[in-house]
């Protein structure tokens, strides 16, 4: 040190346009140290008793190419395929019909006695949008119907705890919706316990916490912490939405199936269908977003992908939220705020 302090010391002196190299060096750890503290900071915004950290965020090139190789992966099953070919159907006889309605096509107006008349009963046009709706029909017949013994037996469970109070039913909905329910007292319940460890326990427990059957319990939470309990309702919301939705697709087929396209009125296609899929969409909202909430808080697990991201990431001291949105807490709110005083200060400028 004190040689080189010797050698350079005469120059920057001479030169003070000439940067110490021993200052340039403190510089950079001083840097480092700050920029490793602040990225540390910002990766234990919340910490957990075990570690745990939610997965990266990944840019969306990142996203559209995992979620091709998962697709893909997804595709090679059965169940895959057969979703797959099922979506693809709806999709494109969804689409032609869409395009029959916007009267795309004129050339399908034009009748055999040459007449060009697109609302004519017998043109082409109507005639293919009387077979798309047919096949619209059976394909919704698929989930509307195929679903119906679950739903049906979701709905006898939730009328035997809302009227016979019957509290084993409603633990036995609980074990069906354990991916976006949660019973009361759950959130009291240790987080090490899960679908494997339940039936050996020697904790005591609140039975009523816990779904039936026992191994229906939701996995042990990754983050150790454990959702508050779902209200009530939106369980009732997502039954009665779900049956519904058959019921609606049983109307929808009566007129499809029992009247032909010169007496069925022409509002209950449209109407039938309508509601059918508002109502299914109602559900899986609150499904999705009920999930979501206890994701939020219990965690997601962590694939190899994940693991070797973080890893790199925390080498290289690019810092992450710890949050299953991987974004500042806080930020969403100072954009709120940010906003409302803009907009006083405009409506005081008037």
């Amino acid at each position: 040190m004190t040689g080189n302090s010797g050698v350079t010391g005469p120059s920057t002196a001479a030169n003070p346009d000439v940067e110490d190299p021993n200052k340039r060096q403190a510089q950079e750890i001083v840097g480092g140290t700050v920029a490793g503290g602040v990225a540390s900071g910002i990766e234990r915004a919340h910490e957990y008793s075990n570690g745990y950290h939610f997965p990266p965020k990944y840019s969306w090139r990142e996203i559209i190419v995992h979620g091709c190789i998962d697709f893909w992966n997804f595709y090679n099953t059965g169940f895959g395929f057969f979703l797959t070919i099922y979506a693809l159907n709806v999709v494109a006889w969804g689409g032609m019909l869409f395009l029959l309605l916007c009267g795309a096509g004129p050339a399908m107006c034009r009748q055999s006695n040459g007449n060009t008349d697109c609302n004519a009963i017998d043109s082409p046009r109507r005639i293919w949008i009387e077979i798309d709706s047919q096949i619209l029909n059976g394909l919704f017949c698929v989930t509307g119907f195929g679903l119906a013994p679950w739903r049906i037996r979701d709905l006898v469970l939730l009328l035997k705890w809302r009227v016979g109070k019957n509290m084993n039913a409603l633990r036995e909905l609980a074990g069906v919706h354990r991916n976006w329910f949660r019973l009361a007292g759950a959130e009291n319940l240790p987080s090490h316990l899960g679908p494997k460890n339940i039936e050996e326990t020697t904790i005591q427990y609140l039975p009523e916490s816990v779904p039936l059957p026992l191994e229906a319990i939701p996995e042990a939470p990754p983050t150790g912490e454990r959702a508050p309990p779902t209200k009530l309702w939106k369980l009732d919301f997502v039954v009665w939405n779900s049956i519904a939705n058959t019921i609606l697709q049983i109307c929808l087929s009566t007129f499809m199936w029992a009247l032909n396209r010169y007496d069925r009125p022409s509002w209950s296609t449209g109407l039938f269908v309508c509601l059918a899929c508002i109502v299914a969409i109602l559900a899986g909202v609150v499904m999705g977003v009920e999930g979501k909430n206890v994701k939020k808080i219990e965690g997601v697990s962590l694939t190899k992908r994940d693991r070797e991201r973080l890893a790199r990431d925390q080498e290289l001291g690019i810092p992450h939220w710890n949050n299953i949105n991987d974004k500042d807490p806080n930020e969403k709110k100072a954009k709120n705020d940010k906003k409302k005083n803009a907009s006083l200060h405009t409506e005081k400028s008037r």
